[in-house]
């Protein structure tokens, strides 16, 4: 079965914004005309005074709210620097850059043009063939060339790699320990701590709704209530409550969709006016697509495992959070209840003290799987059909639980801060976090001449995705 409706969509609902800045001729009900449904009859009709809420909560936001915390900071920019992994390891990436081609009858290693031979004489390394992984052999680097970057590596099972590893074949490289002979010199050269820098930028948004002085006078009540429980009776007051509510969820949805913009390359900065300086900000999704993870069509249990294995090569932080949309939702609630081995043919009763007689509970709200804790909950953005449930290939996120220590260049020492939190601006006299104001002549305000009222909505933040190698964004393809 399918949904059926005059729309063919599956729900009766306008893509364009309801509230408008002037009175539409949608919503005026003309007395002397018999097709605003009876107006004009002779008996009025059973009017209801209040608003019908056929969507329910129509906001979308409160993730990050959720999700991560909000800080100040007075800069442009903010930039911190991530720790890069403790060991060296070089992965074959055949057609590129970063390859390691052996040459096996001279038992050498050439490294790609993107990698750094931080490889020592002495160090002792595991080669494996990158078609498989299977085919290792355990060696001792005898040369290392940062020029070349070519490395020789002495078998210590046999006198060439040809015996083990086929010729001209792609390696793999990582280094375990070292080795040397008695009353040898110290080992030649040292290993510096590296790490990778990253930055951030403040984005301005605003918003504002606006009313003529007339239009106030207007005394068509009808008592309305929006979903922060405010209530009233004059519709321009409902309008203006929803423009800050719709402002409220742009401002968490910019944190989540917004991208970097690259100057010169796109018409935005001309248009703002703002040519080859920096504009935009990196968003949720875009800070995962460039430095995470992204899984596509996840739709069983073989494939939750890829994305643990994943997690043990990053970070392997135990507790991560799902947010997720009602069909990837229902994909693990299949998966996780396909684990009882009585699920098969119908659900079991008797767990969890869940009788025959009770309402089975067939959805899950957290699981452990491996060495791993993870917490699901549905994600109304990715199910709103005016948000991504009507538009794109996400079906949901998975973000770790708890802190992480970074370099903060601003402070100039290391701090703790959630994996995903917002900074705003604010300086001793201005917030910006959150910022509105009126003005007109109107509603209190007599700034300027003019007859009407205008309340402006501001605020300036970015988003921080720190260690997002640890993220995981689920797409359908």
């Amino acid at each position: 079965m399918a949904f059926n409706t005059s729309l063919g969509l599956a729900g009766d609902y306008s893509l364009t914004s309801s509230p408008s800045q002037t009175v539409s001729a949608n919503t005026y009900f003309d007395l002397a005309n018999t097709a605003n449904q009876g107006w004009a009859q002779q008996y009025l009709p059973e009017l209801y005074d209040q608003e019908i809420e056929r969507y329910g909560n129509r906001t979308i936001g409160g993730f990050l709210s959720m999700v991560g915390a909000e800080m100040p900071m007075e800069s442009d920019q903010v930039v911190w620097s991530e720790q890069n992994r403790l060991h060296l390891a070089y992965k074959h990436k055949a057609g590129g850059d970063e390859t390691c081609e052996a040459d096996v009858s001279a038992n050498t290693i050439t490294l790609g043009a993107d990698y750094v031979n931080s490889v020592r004489v002495g160090a002792t390394i595991i080669v494996t063939d990158s078609a498989t992984g299977l085919l290792t052999m355990v060696c001792r680097v005898s040369a290392s060339n940062t020029t070349t970057r070519v490395i020789t590596a002495q078998p210590y099972a046999t006198a060439v790699m040809t015996s083990t590893i086929p010729t001209d074949q792609g390696v793999n490289v990582f280094v375990f320990g070292s080795e040397f002979a008695k009353g040898s010199a110290s080992m030649v050269g040292e290993l510096n701590p590296t790490f990778t820098k990253h930055d951030n930028r403040p984005i301005i948004i605003k918003d504002h709704f606006k009313i003529s002085g007339s239009d106030t006078a207007q005394i068509g009540w009808i008592e309305t209530v929006d979903e922060s429980g405010a209530t009233g009776y004059s519709w321009y007051l409902k309008a203006a409550s929803e423009t800050r509510l719709r402002f409220e969820d742009y401002v968490e949805t910019s944190m989540i969709e917004m991208e970097k913009g690259v100057p010169g390359s796109s018409t935005v900065d001309t248009d703002m006016g703002i040519e080859t300086e920096n504009f935009g900000t990196e968003g949720l999704f875009s800070a995962i697509e460039t430095r995470g993870n992204v899984f596509e069509d996840l739709a069983s249990l073989a494939d939750f495992d890829l994305v643990l294995k994943n997690l043990d090569k990053q970070g392997a932080i135990e507790e991560n959070m799902l947010y997720v949309n009602r069909d990837l939702a229902l994909t693990i609630d299949d998966m996780v209840a396909g684990l009882n081995s009585n699920y098969q043919g119908g659900a079991s009763f008797g767990v969890f003290s869940n009788s025959a007689d009770m309402a089975l509970n067939l959805g899950f709200s957290g699981f452990r799987r491996g060495s791993y804790d993870f917490y699901k909950s549905d994600w109304k953005y990715l199910n709103d059909a005016t948000g991504r449930g009507g538009f794109g290939d996400i079906s949901g996120v998975l973000i770790p639980a708890g802190t992480s220590s970074v370099y903060d260049e601003s402070m100039g020492r290391n701090v703790k801060r959630p994996f995903l939190h917002v900074r705003y601006r604010k300086s001793q006299t201005d917030d910006r976090r959150m910022k509105s104001w009126v003005t007109g002549s109107v509603g209190g305000a007599h700034y300027i001449g003019d007859d009407y009222m205008e309340v402006h909505y501001l605020s300036e933040r970015c988003l921080v995705v720190q260690a997002a190698n640890n993220f995981i964004l689920m797409k359908e393809s």
